[in-house]
């Protein structure tokens, strides 16, 4: 079997893409964990930014595949490349999927711990009058209260 090119060196090296920047290259499940070097995960998502609807969309069908790691990163490129004023939303919702996230692996604790760390920033946001692309933030955050409640 060839050698796989990202896998790290024996001197601890990080996965670099072509520019030298720091990329994992090692394949992922579902639920965004590490497998081993050339076992077959799930494809990583485009890390192009999208637009905010488009960027929804791609979150939304990603949860309903049972992807809520892959919704998170996919409003994590949202966020760093949004506009100032909109990084709370973004992260929150980016915080959201990370606490469906450990639901998700059973980590019911650290589960808990981001939905309310999201919950505070989209609260915060809801403030702010900056729009929310149709979202109403309080139901989002009550849905996610609730789906891990159910475990």
């Amino acid at each position: 079997m060839p050698e796989d090119p990202f896998a790290p060196t024996p001197s601890g090296d990080r996965d670099r893409d072509e520019e030298g920047r720091a990329r994992q290259a090692r394949p992922r499940d579902a639920l965004g964990r590490p497998l081993p070097y050339g076992e077959q995960g799930v494809e990583p998502i485009d890390e192009t930014p999208l637009p905010p609807d488009e960027t929804l969309d791609l979150a939304r069908s990603l949860l309903q595949e049972g992807r809520p790691f892959a919704a998170h990163e996919a409003l994590e490129v949202r966020w760093k490349s949004c506009p100032a004023e909109e990084r709370e939303l973004w992260q929150g919702l980016a915080q959201l999927c990370v606490g469906l996230t450990h639901a998700a692996r059973g980590n019911q604790v650290g589960a808990e711990r981001l939905v309310e760390r999201a919950a505070g920033r989209l609260d915060a946001y809801g403030l702010s009058g900056g729009p929310t692309y149709g979202l109403v933030l309080a139901d989002l955050v009550s849905r996610a209260r609730e789906r891990i409640r159910q475990g």
